[in-house]
């Protein structure tokens, strides 16, 4: 009766939370949809009289819907709790980058289509024009310059471009997008009319600039300042668990009311002469007790590495709980855990966390030597105490061939279904270095997994 009940809630939370994502996609591109046909509700047809006229009023829309959507991108990256319970903050930075380019060609239409529209109703070349808005206007001036500033954010977000910065310089060149956001604003409050004061469209767009950056503002720095005060977070001592790999123990008050699940992480900044000005997103490798809580860090860089040379006593402030990668997005009887490095982390405390029948689940262990089998023998007792089954699989992968397996298991003919025999009634838990989880995602799907069954959670931010 208990397994019934326990189906029938996950089933129930599930529906829930793909309702709530529908909702949140609608959202975003009804405030598109708003935002133009408020701008036609307003200009009418006669904008679309002439050429010169229809050329503009479609360098407004595109300029209308860009804008739009960069906002709708700041709300993604504002660490929103509802949109993280809804879609995990991975899948919504994920959506956030898909936006970039987008927004980005809209914003170069608007600016674009505008100069030609404007040149052919003053009669004169585009370079003229361009001359014209860069003089005549401070607020069209600091718009050029708010869309130099996009440029910059966008090219250096991508991926062949990325990986010449070093992720801190990635990461305050990416701040500029406010700022771009921001000085963009005075033109479109005061060029043309188009949001004229007494006009419902300026009241629609204060509103969505409220809210955008209200929540960047509330759950970006507020919300983590204070609870960072409540809570006191301090470093207690740190330990090599294997070289590289070291757990922190920490210090705090009433941990209880951050609330953590099992599988979730924070972000973490410490508070010291060479890391305060890195903050980390890092997984809970325990669950926290009233005033005590563990993370596991791998030396991946320079940063990481210096977290390991910590001294007790360090002020650690947080920003979290994040993620969805809990026993609670479970919708299937069954859990099957594959986990690899220092993957583990989330799943040692998912397990932790999770109110497991014996048999109920099973978890592979997966790593490429013995140097990387992290918290294996707390993974060991905790299967040991649920009466959940817990394998390894040690050894390099195939050259010859692209797969998650070592080369032994590969040449034997292991699966996933053969490691999970009841994979189909599972909920899929991957976690582990991400080129590695998404073989072991391709052959869930190819076995037929639905993809509500499959629990990935990405760190990168």
């Amino acid at each position: 009766m208990t397994a019934i009940v326990a189906r029938r809630t996950r089933s129930r939370n599930y529906r829930k939370r793909a309702a709530a994502a529908d909702v949140m996609g609608v959202l975003c591109w009804v405030s598109v949809a708003v935002s133009i046909a408020l701008y036609l509700a307003y200009a009418g047809t006669t904008e679309f009289g002439t050429p010169a006229g229809a050329i503009t009023a479609l360098g407004i829309v595109t300029g209308l819907a860009g804008t739009d959507l960069i906002l709708v991108m700041l709300v993604l990256a504002a660490r929103v709790p509802w949109v993280d319970r809804t879609v995990g903050q991975d899948r919504a930075i994920a959506l956030h980058r898909s936006l970039g380019k987008p927004v980005l060609y809209l914003l170069l239409a608007h600016a674009v289509l505008l100069t030609i529209g404007y040149s052919l109703a003053d009669q004169t070349n585009v370079v003229a024009e361009t001359i014209s808005f860069l003089t005549t206007s401070n607020d069209l001036l600091l718009s050029y310059v708010g869309l130099g500033l996009l440029i910059v954010v966008v090219v250096t977000s991508v991926i062949s471009v990325r990986r010449h910065f070093a992720y801190e310089a990635w990461h305050l060149i990416h701040l500029l997008s406010y700022i771009a956001v921001l000085v963009a604003l005075p033109h479109q409050l005061s060029i043309g009319g188009v949001l004229a004061e007494g006009n419902l469209q300026r009241v629609y767009w204060i509103a969505l600039y409220v809210i955008a950056f209200g929540a960047v503002l509330v759950y970006r720095f507020a919300l983590p300042i204070i609870r960072s005060v409540r809570h006191d977070l301090r470093v207690t001592g740190v330990e090599t668990i294997a070289p590289g790999v070291v757990s922190i123990q920490l210090s705090g008050k009433q941990l209880e009311r951050l609330e953590v699940k099992g599988g979730q992480y924070a972000v973490w900044r410490f508070w010291s002469g060479r890391t305060w000005w890195h903050a980390h997103p890092i997984s809970f490798s325990a669950m926290p007790t009233a005033n005590s809580a563990r993370i596991t860090v791998r030396d991946l860089g320079k940063g990481t590495a210096r977290i390991s040379r910590l001294r007790p006593g360090t002020f650690v402030s947080i920003e979290g709980p994040y993620g969805v990668f809990t026993d609670t997005a479970r919708t299937a009887p069954y859990l099957a855990v594959i986990t690899a490095g220092i993957g583990i982390t989330p799943v040692r405390a998912m397990l932790e966390h999770a109110r497991l029948r014996a048999g109920e689940a099973t978890i592979l262990l997966r790593a490429s030597d013995e140097s990387q089998q992290y918290l294996w023998n707390e993974i060991a007792t905790l299967a040991t105490n649920s009466g959940s089954a817990a394998f390894s699989m040690v050894g390099k992968r195939p050259h010859q061939a692209q797969t998650w397996m070592s080369a032994s298991a590969y040449a034997n003919g292991v699966s996933l279904e053969s490691v999970f025999p009841q994979l189909h009634e599972s909920d899929l838990y991957i976690c582990g270095p991400q080129n590695w989880a998404d073989l072991v995602v391709r052959d869930a799907r190819a076995a037929g997994l639905p993809a509500r069954q499959i629990h990935l959670e990405r760190f990168d931010s």
